[in-house]
C-alpha cells in the first residue's frame, strides 16, 4: 500500500428528513477532514432525479469545495459526457483549473447517470452515448494547446490540459482509455463483476501517450472503518440494510421502513443489492489496512477510490479518518 494513492468519492447524500443544504455543508466538512487526513483527492459524481443525492452539478460543487479547502485535489467522478457538449465541459473545468491550478481533475463517464425520462429532460438522446469516444477527443482538443481547425476555442480551457480519466464498469471504458493513453477508473464499489477483466484488458492493450507514458488504474472500494472490528461489523450490517431500503424504495410514494427492509434482506432483489458491496473493507484500522492492501493487489490498482457508506454523518466522518489512518 505504500505506493498506492488514497482518494475519496463523496456522493453528497441527503439524509432522510434533512435538506440539500445540509448535505452540501456536510460535503465541505468531509473535504476538510479528508484534506487533514492526507487523502490525495476527492471525486464528485453527476446524478440527476435522485432525491437522496445532491451532486447533480459536480463543477459547481467542486468550485465551492475548492474555496473551502487549500490543497486537496478535486475531480469529477464523473461528468457524464453524453449529457453535455464537450465545449461547455472544457469551459467549466478550464475555469476551475485557472482558479485552482494543479487541483482539478476531470473524470468522464459514458452513462447518463439517470433514468430515460430524465435523460430526455436534459434534451439528450440515447444516441448521444455512441459519440462518447469522439466527444472525449474533442474535449481533449479544447483543453490542449493546438489551435482547432474549426476555429472554436474554449475560453477559459485552452492550454489548461486538465487531467482526464476515463470511468467505467465494463471493457468498453477500459478499451477506450487504453487506446487514448488515459488513466482508467473502475467502479468496483458498486459494479464489481468485471473488475479484473477490465483492468487486465486496459493494462495489456495500453497505448502510451505523451501525458501518460504508463497505464494508471484507480478502483472503487467501500470502507466501513470503526474503532474496533466488532463495531465495524455492526456498522456494516446497518449500512447494508440502508442500501437495501434506499434502492428498493425508488419509485415508491412511501419509502420502506427499516423493519420492512430487514424482512426482505434475503430476497433475490435484496441479495443482488448486497452483492454490489462485494469489495468492502470492514474493521478497525489494522483490519482495514490489511483488506485495502489485499484489494489493491487484486485490482492491480495505483489508486484506491474509497467510498464510506456509514449510515450517519458522524460515523462517516470517523470512517473517513480511520480509513486514512489505516494506510
Amino acid at each position: 500500500m505504500a505506493d498506492v494513492k488514497l482518494s475519496f468519492l463523496d456522493l453528497a447524500t441527503i439524509e432522510s428528513g434533512s435538506s440539500v443544504a445540509s448535505a452540501l455543508h456536510h460535503s465541505v466538512r468531509l473535504a476538510q477532514v479528508a484534506e487533514a487526513a492526507g487523502y490525495e483527492r476527492i471525486w464528485y459524481a453527476e446524478h440527476h432525479n435522485m432525491a437522496t443525492i445532491a451532486s447533480s452539478s459536480p463543477a459547481v460543487l467542486i468550485a465551492h469545495i475548492a474555496s473551502q479547502t487549500e490543497r486537496i485535489g478535486l475531480g469529477s467522478g464523473g461528468i457524464m459526457l453524453p449529457n453535455h457538449s464537450p465545449l461547455v465541459v472544457a469551459e467549466q473545468f478550464g475555469m476551475l483549473a485557472e482558479l485552482h491550478p494543479g487541483r482539478i481533475h476531470l473524470g468522464l463517464g459514458r452513462a447518463p447517470g439517470t433514468d430515460g425520462l430524465t435523460f430526455r429532460a436534459l434534451r439528450r438522446t440515447v444516441q448521444a452515448a455512441d459519440a462518447f469516444p469522439n466527444d472525449v477527443l474533442e474535449l481533449q482538443a479544447y483543453l490542449g494547446d493546438d489551435l482547432p481547425l474549426t476555429g472554436v476555442n474554449a475560453y477559459p480551457g485552452r492550454g489548461t490540459k486538465v487531467p482526464i480519466t476515463i470511468l467505467g464498469s465494463s471493457l468498453f471504458g477500459a478499451n477506450l482509455a487504453a487506446q487514448l493513453g488515459l488513466p482508467y477508473s473502475f467502479a468496483s464499489h458498486f459494479a464489481p463483476q468485471a473488475l479484473n477483466a477490465a483492468v487486465q484488458h486496459y493494462r495489456t492493450n495500453y497505448q502510451p501517450s505523451e501525458a501518460h507514458p504508463e497505464p494508471y488504474v484507480s478502483a472503487g472500494v467501500n470502507v466501513i472503518a470503526a474503532a474496533d472490528d466488532e463495531s465495524a461489523r455492526q456498522l456494516f450490517a446497518r449500512a447494508e440494510l440502508e442500501r437495501i431500503r434506499s434502492f428498493l424504495s425508488r419509485g415508491r410514494e412511501v419509502p420502506l421502513t427499516h423493519e420492512q427492509a430487514e424482512a426482505i434482506r434475503d430476497t433475490p432483489a435484496a441479495t443482488e443489492i448486497r452483492s454490489m458491496m462485494r469489495y468492502t473493507a470492514v474493521g478497525g484500522p489494522e483490519r482495514v489496512r490489511e483488506q485495502l492492501a489485499d484489494f489493491a493487489k487484486l485490482a492491480d490498482a495505483d489508486e484506491l477510490v474509497t467510498v464510506h457508506p456509514a449510515p450517519t454523518r458522524e460515523e462517516q466522518l470517523e470512517s473517513l479518518r480511520l480509513g486514512a489512518a489505516s494506510v
